[in-house]
């Protein structure tokens, strides 16, 4: 699990975010697999892109999560830079023999609708380009729910705890499907 925030399990009780949920429902239903949660706050499609290397040496997984992106857009960062950057994540996870799932973001509305779209588009274009299984939306049923201040901190940026078995819920149908 190669994230940032979201799966790093910022403002959160330690085991109560959705990659420790990811180890129980692992566990409950009795697949044998480690999870290895190599996210860090703050991270961005650089940061993981620099890390990479080191960790699939480590850790040799048969399967990677990217969760990263959401970082390079709320700083502004160029959209190439980030789909070049989970380009090079995505190839470098497969050339050492792993399946990799990326979990894609959106940006709010005001960043303007040819930025989100393409933003979000990004996802997609690398997946496609690369056999990769892929979540459209990371945060759906959060962000974009009824309430979705509810299910968010203080901070309207950081799901709480309430959300994280619904981040589980976007992301097991393709993970599952790679661990076969």
């Amino acid at each position: 699990m190669l994230g940032d925030s979201l799966s790093a399990e910022y403002g959160l009780r330690r085991g109560t975010g959705w990659v420790g949920l990811l180890e129980q429902r692992l566990s409950a239903q009795k697949l044998n697999a480690a999870v290895i949660n190599a996210s860090v706050s703050g991270d961005t499609t650089s940061g993981g892109r620099s890390r990479l290397g080191a960790l699939l040496t480590q850790h040799k997984p048969t399967v990677v999560v990217i969760e990263l992106g959401g970082n390079d857009a709320l700083r502004g960062l160029p959209l190439n830079m980030t789909q070049d950057n989970l380009q090079q994540m995505t190839q470098s996870a497969q050339r050492a023999g792993a399946k990799v799932l990326l979990v894609g973001m959106q940006v709010p509305p005001n960043y303007g609708a040819d930025y989100t779209k393409r933003f979000s588009g990004l996802f997609q274009q690398v997946a496609s380009q690369n056999q990769a299984a892929l979540v459209p939306f990371f945060l759906k049923g959060v962000a974009d729910g009824p309430d979705p201040l509810a299910l968010f901190q203080r901070d309207r940026i950081h799901p709480n705890e309430a959300a994280q078995a619904i981040m589980l819920d976007n992301v097991w149908p393709e993970l599952r499907r790679l661990l076969r």
